[in-house]
């Protein structure tokens, strides 16, 4: 089972609804993956921008981005313009679930996911 905690504060509103909620399959399927499960970790920890990600993750950028972007999809990742000292503007990734548990029993799959409102 995986299990996560984080407490993030709400920015900007996610794409998903509550009517439009991951299935446990697809769950499953999302963070049956080792690289999206480091990318996640990444940014459950704290927010960071994709090349940090990628860096945190130890991915390459096209795989970091391709998993946040997964994840955006998926409504488990928010992304927030921030505007770098250069005035270079980058994109800063954070979770935006507050509970993510995924489980595999004898009754067969199960999940829930907690998203802060």
């Amino acid at each position: 089972m995986f299990a996560y905690s984080k407490t993030p504060s709400l920015k900007r509103p996610t794409d998903r609804t509550e009517n439009n909620t991951l299935t446990t399959a697809e769950l499953f399927d999302l963070f049956g993956d080792e690289y999206t499960r480091r990318v996640y970790d990444a940014v459950a920890e704290q927010p960071r921008s994709g090349r940090d990600v990628a860096e945190a993750a130890d991915v390459s950028r096209p795989t970091a981005y391709r998993r946040l972007n997964d994840l955006r999809d998926a409504g488990l990742v928010r992304t927030e313009m921030t505007i770098c000292e250069d005035g270079h503007h980058r994109d800063r990734f954070e979770a935006v679930t507050t509970s993510l548990s995924l489980s595999l029993g004898e009754d067969g799959m199960d999940s829930m996911v907690s998203v802060a409102d």
